[in-house]
This record gives structure tokens, C-alpha cells and sequence, in this order.
């Protein structure tokens, strides 16, 4: 891989990941795998189709990828 492309990866991941991490793990408490992975579903959903993004000129993910 190359070294350039797998940084930029790697940057997306890291700033997703923080996302997933401080607006949904660290604030619910999860009793179960199902319950997390449920939880997960949700957060996912709402990061893509409702949460405008500052990068993204206010944009839904959803609403750039799919035009």
C-alpha cells in the first residue's frame, strides 16, 4: 500500500471512531453485545442521514452520496 493513501485512511477512521466513541459509547451504558451492536445501528444511522458535517458544508453524508 502506499504510504500517502493509507494515512488519509487512516485519518477518516481515527475522526469516525472518536465520533462513534464520545457522542454514543462514553454516554449510554450498554448491557448487553446485542444492545451495543443495536446502539451502534442507530448512532450509524443518525451519523449518515441526520448529522450535518462541517467538512461536508452542512452536509448529511447521505445527502452527498446520494445526491
Amino acid at each position: 500500500m502506499d504510504s500517502n493513501v493509507c494515512c488519509m485512511d487512516n485519518i477518516f477512521i481515527e475522526r469516525l471512531w472518536r465520533s462513534v466513541m464520545y457522542e454514543k459509547i462514553f454516554l449510554e451504558e450498554f448491557e448487553s453485545v446485542p444492545e451495543l451492536f443495536s446502539g451502534l445501528k442507530e448512532f450509524f444511522e443518525f451519523y449518515n442521514f441526520e448529522r450535518p458535517h462541517q467538512s461536508l458544508l452542512g452536509k448529511t453524508p447521505a445527502e452527498i452520496y446520494l445526491g
